[in-house]
């Protein structure tokens, strides 16, 4: 039987803002094979919070400090996606790193967002600004986003989608941050999520 549609869940960290793109892609009618049931977030208060409960999503936090290690904060995230019967998770802005037995249990089911063209820019370390910071160093013409499958190797995963952005004169890591943001990011992360959702559902 054919499930009707994928269940989501989000992971933040942040502000939220592919987040609100992957809502307002299910608003859209973008994303039609999945849905996107909850958000949790590792930072108390992140502002990703208020936008799923604006758009009636259930929130939870897990704090790693008050669960005491890597493993107990990953086993509770567990529990919470299991109790829910989730298929795919997607990071938003998700700042931890998730171990192999974390990513290995979901392989091919947890979809990142990079900003940039990977190869170029991506492993530990490039994060945020960081990637942007690091491309108008090189001096690169061309830079974009990546959505990939996550594995235990930082941005090591499968590629699924990519978009190509411009590097203009005069950017600073704040611009170019913005324009990948609007002209990649939050084009191939709801049409990754859509497809990813569609080849679970068809199983």
């Amino acid at each position: 039987m054919l499930k009707k549609k994928a269940k989501i869940a989000v992971l933040v960290s942040g502000g939220g803002t592919n987040l609100q793109a992957l809502i307002d892609a299910q608003n859209n009618g973008i994303i039609v094979s999945g849905q996107i049931d909850l958000v949790i977030s590792n930072k108390e208060g992140a502002f990703a919070l208020t936008r799923a409960k604006n758009a009636n999503i259930k929130t939870y936090t897990v704090l790693k400090k008050k669960l005491g290690s890597q493993e107990n904060f990953e086993n509770e995230i567990i529990r919470i996606l299991d109790e829910n019967e989730i298929d795919v998770i997607v990071l938003a802005g998700f700042m931890s790193i998730l171990s192999e037995k974390f990513t290995s249990r979901y392989e091919k089911r947890i979809l990142n967002v990079h900003p940039s063209l990977i190869p170029s820019f991506c492993g530990e370390g490039f994060y945020g600004l960081h990637v942007h910071e690091a491309a108008l160093k090189k001096g690169v013409k061309v830079t974009g986003a990546t959505v990939h499958f996550v594995n235990e190797i930082p941005d090591g995963g499968e590629i699924i989608m990519q978009k190509a952005v411009d590097v203009e004169d005069g950017d600073t890591p704040e611009i170019l941050q913005k324009r990948v943001m609007e002209r990649a990011e939050w084009i191939i992360l709801p049409a990754s999520t859509e497809k990813v959702c569609k080849e679970i559902i068809s199983k």
